[in-house]
């Protein structure tokens, strides 16, 4: 099986190795911590707390081991390189958008890898139908997505870096 390749701009690169340097730095003391206080408690069969610390161990040991493959398949964005004639993984974008109830709002969004996506902060994925579809528009372009509430119609008004 081929490993997915994992597209990163800096930021997000830098904050998975400082996840990961705070996991195995931090997090893994205090959970060995709370396995040894469950421990002491005595009987395992009936030690939910000590089913709890083991829990949390695994769950933050898979994040580890997740964080640690993804960086060895990054493909790093470098910023510098990008040109602000298309949309790409990296740009800055300014739309006006046209919902389906024929509303319209002005937003901005950055095109990032799916591992950096987080729509709350205006982060969408490359991979999401949004930012699938405006991927090598133009500033003047309207793109029109289908969504599951029906046909919105983004208007590119600016890119940047």
């Amino acid at each position: 099986m081929a490993v997915k390749q994992i597209i990163l701009t800096q930021d997000g690169l830098d904050a998975l190795e400082k996840e990961l340097d705070y996991l195995k730095s931090v997090r893994r003391k205090e959970v060995a911590e709370k396995i040894k206080v469950a421990l002491s408690f005595g009987d395992l069969s009936e030690n939910s707390e000590y089913d709890e610390a083991k829990n949390d161990q695994a769950i933050m040991e898979a994040r580890i081991a997740d964080i640690e493959v993804m960086l060895k398949n990054v493909k790093l964005i470098n910023e510098d390189d990008l040109t602000n004639e298309n949309i790409h993984i990296g740009s800055k974008i300014e739309l006006e958008i046209t919902g389906v109830d024929g509303t319209v709002r002005n937003k901005e969004y950055k095109i990032v890898g799916s591992n950096e996506a987080n729509p709350r902060e205006g982060r969408i994925s490359d991979e999401s139908a949004v930012g699938k579809a405006l991927l090598g528009h133009k500033v003047g372009d309207v793109v029109e997505v289908e969504v599951p509430a029906g046909l919105v119609h983004y208007h590119v008004l600016g890119i940047a870096r």
